[in-house]
């Protein structure tokens, strides 16, 4: 008998397009003889199921099940794909463990962490991973331009500490963009963090685990002629991204060895991809970002590194899947 899979999408932030592109990807890579799939999307409290290309029936949230032509439908498994809140920051995946429903990624206070950029890059620092001198702000704090300049130097990056795809970051290279960018980036948010600015190469790394086996990825290395890898880069092709990343294969395997560390730090479940900046001459390996619920449209970084390692994508999914089962 086929597993009732809920492809769980859209979300309340501003990744919410984003997040069902993400959902048509996965919809199109799941093995469709395992599993039957519905699209739930989610948007404040209209919580939906597409049940047909032309019906989508409401969500009871007492069980997260659906009536549809009078028969009552329920899930087996919940994949995540909210890029935001509330599917990345660990409220969704609390729901579902109240529910005993499994899911695909990781629990609450993974999630929770992750999602607070900030928070989790100094709680890895204190494991020696290397990040970027930041401060954060909170709605109502304030700092002076001399403090920006003093404290991180310029150029830097003020983006929200709790947003995604690149949504109200700024590269601020003179004092008088600083508080402009603060106010873009409290948009998306109640927190900001001003970050220093590391020139080097960007590369990013997606792992899984199972209780079988630990998979890293082949790394992808991101060029971009724009000022940073914005918003236009990541979804509107203004971007070079070559994998495997052309860097020294000691370089390659740390990066690898690292990802799969910080997997195991922060306690996570199903795939995350690690966002890094490769500096003095691509031997200092710096951590941007933690990404657990990381973009999967058949251009994204992970689908692309899955056909780099000469794996199926379909073959993947469902090793996460079943992996929740055993």
């Amino acid at each position: 008998m086929k597993r009732n899979i809920a492809l769980v999408a859209g979300g309340d932030s501003s990744e919410f397009e984003v997040s069902l592109r993400s959902a048509a990807g996965i919809q199109s890579f799941l093995d469709k003889e395992r599993y039957d799939v519905t699209i739930v999307t989610i948007h404040g409290l209209e919580w939906v199921a597409q049940v047909s290309e032309t019906e989508r029936v409401a969500i009871d949230k007492n069980d997260f099940s659906y009536t549809y032509q009078g028969q009552k439908h329920r899930f087996d498994f919940a994949y995540i794909t909210i890029h935001g809140t509330p599917g990345e920051n660990g409220l969704l995946q609390g729901y579902f463990d109240m529910l005993k429903i499994p899911y695909s990624c990781c629990g609450v206070l993974a999630a929770a962490l992750t999602f607070n950029k900030f928070t989790c890059n100094h709680y890895l620092r204190s494991f020696g991973i290397n990040i970027s001198p930041s401060l954060l702000l909170r709605k109502g704090d304030s700092i002076t331009n001399a403090e920006v300049r003093e404290q991180i130097g310029l150029p830097c990056f003020i983006k929200s500490n709790v947003g995604g795809s690149s949504f109200g970051c700024t590269k601020v290279k003179t004092e008088a963009d600083i508080q402009p960018a603060i106010e873009k980036a409290f948009k998306e948010g109640n927190e900001v963090i001003i970050e220093a600015f590391m020139k080097g190469t960007e590369i990013t790394c997606g792992v899984y685990k199972t209780k079988e086996k630990a998979v890293a990825f082949p790394i992808t290395e991101v060029v971009t002629s724009n000022e940073f890898f914005d918003y236009n880069a990541k979804y509107k092709g203004e971007v070079q991204e070559i994998t495997p990343a052309r860097i020294p294969d000691e370089i390659r395997d740390k990066v690898q060895e690292t990802t799969l560390r910080i997997y195991e730090l922060i306690g996570c479940n199903g795939i995350i991809r690690v966002d890094y900046i490769l500096t003095d001459n691509n031997t200092k390996i710096n951590l941007l970002e933690v990404n657990t619920t990381p973009g999967m449209t058949a251009t994204s970084f992970i689908p692309q590194q899955v056909r780099a390692a000469g794996l199926e994508i379909r073959e993947v999914l469902t090793d996460i899947i079943e992996n929740k089962f055993k």
